[in-house]
């Protein structure tokens, strides 16, 4: 506030309606992974509602909905996550041992390996859309 940095304040002011309003319902964030998806949605639509309103010729309220998107994705770079050569790895060898197994391999099968109750990723700080994506290019090159 006392910078003037108004593009701050209303992201910090948005965040924290959200999690107040989130608290009230039946899904309350409660980590930091349910933050991080939270501030990586409200950058995609910050980043959709730019694009809009340069289409409509207000680029006033692009430029604003640009800086929010700075400020969200900075606060979202900050969230620590598990590093993409360890899920990379992780996943890797979850496959490899379901295949020994003859188990059967697709998404959801193995996502639910990954991620599932006593998964290898259980309570980790780990993004699930990510997870899915690497799984998606083992399965796909094996």
């Amino acid at each position: 506030m006392k910078a003037k940095d108004t593009n701050r304040l209303n992201v910090l002011r948005f965040l924290l309606a959200e999690v107040t309003n989130a608290a009230k319902t039946a899904s309350p964030i409660k980590s930091d992974m349910q933050l991080l998806s939270l501030l990586r949605k409200r950058a995609s639509a910050s980043k959709a509602a730019a694009e809009e309103f340069r289409a409509q010729g207000r680029e006033d309220l692009g430029a604003k909905e640009e800086g929010q998107v700075g400020v969200l994705e900075e606060y979202a770079g900050g969230v620590e996550t598990v590093a993409m050569e360890e899920v990379e790895r992780v996943v890797g060898e979850v496959v490899q041992t379901m295949k020994g197994q003859g188990e059967k391999l697709n998404l959801g099968v193995v996502l639910k390996r990954l991620v599932g109750p006593g998964g290898a990723f259980e309570g980790r700080p780990v993004e699930t859309k990510e997870v899915a994506r690497v799984v998606k290019e083992v399965l796909g090159s094996s």
